[in-house]
């Protein structure tokens, strides 16, 4: 028999997405893009996979995130969101703080 790795070794899965939507109470749904090869024409296509994640950081629309795996915490929320990386440009300065 294999025996299981211990909690704290064990690696648990991660992503790095766009924030699309952050209009519930420490909830975002966040779009995490990735290429897949084509089986039958070998192009390269562009997939989008949504993710409800937990959020307790105060990430808004726009922002790239890093979200990782836990356990289930609702219906639809198995991810965490682990991290701001980026948040989002603003285009002009000095319209923002008008």
């Amino acid at each position: 028999m294999e025996q299981q790795a211990p909690a704290a070794a064990r690696r648990r899965n991660e992503k790095v997405g766009v924030v699309v939507s952050a209009k519930m109470q420490q909830t975002v749904v966040v779009a995490v893009e990735r290429l897949v090869r084509h089986a039958l024409y070998r192009k390269t296509i562009r997939k989008t996979s949504t993710f409800m994640a937990h959020d307790e950081l105060g990430a808004k629309a726009g922002d790239t995130v890093r979200i990782g795996e836990t356990r289930p915490l609702s219906k639809l929320k198995r991810w965490r969101v682990l991290e701001i990386v980026v948040p989002p440009v603003v285009a002009n300065p000095a319209a923002a703080q008008a």
